[in-house]
């Protein structure tokens, strides 16, 4: 079996293994605040999906947009955090959530390439309603600090994975990083339509 086939397969097996519902890690109580942070991204296959793809498909955008990614991905998700710790009601979160999932797919599908602004913009808004959803499920009492620096490191590391699987795919026929897209942007749309 080959590299590819054996990453398509591991791609593969990841969603059909989460799919079932957008946000699975929700309510996930351990005893320390930061593990807490650090499970939540790592949990939803919206989550992993959103920062992992938005990673990947920065690796083909400008050299700004591509090291400015992972600011703009943070930024978003802290920014979330702190309008629903603000007690802000936002509405849609679910909704924009898997929106992100699908246009992040759109994006690598299509292998959009847009100015910094422009990317750097649509990253921050597709995370504000991830760094909400996480923000709003806090538990109850816990250290605000820790859980922040929790989901921040889960963050980066999965949009990080996500940089380095676009990096391989450099090398790959563009079909193949075409379909992954295409993936993303269906699985997307089916928790837009759940």
């Amino acid at each position: 079996m080959n590299r590819m086939t054996k990453l398509l397969m591991s791609v593969g097996l990841m969603l059909i293994a989460g799919a079932a519902a957008a946000h699975p890690g929700h309510g996930v109580h351990t005893h320390s605040d930061f593990l807490s942070g650090l499970l939540h991204p790592m949990l939803g296959i919206d989550h992993l999906l959103a920062m992992a793809a938005i990673g990947f498909w920065s690796i083909r955008q400008s050299t700004v947009m591509k090291n400015g990614a992972p600011l703009f991905v943070v930024g978003g998700m802290i920014l979330g955090a702190v309008l629903a710790w603000s007690g802000l009601n936002l509405s849609g979160v679910e909704t924009g959530i898997a929106m992100s999932v699908l246009l992040a797919g759109v994006l690598i599908a299509t292998m959009a390439k847009l100015p910094t602004v422009v990317g750097g913009t649509l990253v921050t808004l597709f995370m504000i309603t991830h760094g909400y959803a996480h923000g709003a499920e806090m538990t109850a009492g816990a250290s605000l600090f820790s859980y922040l620096a929790g989901f921040v490191v889960a963050t980066l590391a999965i949009t990080f994975v996500g940089r380095r699987l676009g990096e391989l795919m450099l090398r790959a026929d563009n079909r193949v990083t075409r379909a992954l897209g295409g993936v993303v942007a269906v699985v997307g749309g089916v928790l837009a339509a759940g």
